[in-house]
């Protein structure tokens, strides 16, 4: 058909239980709808795995920062201690052993900034789109999947949701 383009549309399913969610969730897999979120009202282990995501790569964030503060910590020490000569009762300038408790400390403290950095990177946030499909309930006690669908597919869609035990609407 020619002048007509199909639309994606947004359809929310709400369920009470997260059993039943991750039960849907896998059900789902056989069709062509895509789920875009998956909403809860706490961390689940169960939506994780039926979703079968693959490992954040935060943690490589996490993990460059630390290197790149052990060795400012480090750097930072002996440039100090070369640059403003406190000799100490015959201690040498350079004192790799104090020098551990900085370069320590601040590969903690790279660690955190990399971390949240990664987390803002990768989860995309702020987000503010996805507060257009998202659904009150979810913060409380139901848990929402969020799929995109063909126009055409709206209430294949809908029906899929209500017999599977959960509340379905559109999202305009």
């Amino acid at each position: 058909m020619e002048g007509t383009m199909a639309t994606d549309i947004s359809v929310i399913g709400l369920f009470s239980d997260e059993q039943k969610t991750a039960a849907v969730i896998e059900d789902m897999s056989g069709y062509p709808w895509q789920i875009d979120r998956v909403h809860s009202p706490f961390p689940s282990h169960k939506i994780f795995d039926a979703l079968k995501l693959k490992k954040s790569p935060v943690g490589w964030f996490t993990l460059v920062g630390g290197i790149l503060g052990f060795f400012t910590g480090f750097g930072l020490a002996i440039y100090t201690a070369l640059e403003w000569k406190l000799i100490v009762w015959g201690k040498p300038i350079v004192a790799w052993i104090p020098f551990v408790i900085v370069g320590f400390e601040c590969t903690i403290l790279f660690s955190v900034f990399a971390n949240v950095l990664g987390l803002i990177v990768l989860g995309n946030l702020p987000d503010y789109k996805g507060l257009e499909k998202y659904d009150t309930r979810c913060s409380a006690d139901h848990f929402g999947i969020v799929v995109s669908c063909e126009e055409e597919e709206q209430e294949q869609v809908l029906e899929f949701f209500k017999n599977n035990g959960g509340e379905a609407r559109v999202f305009e």
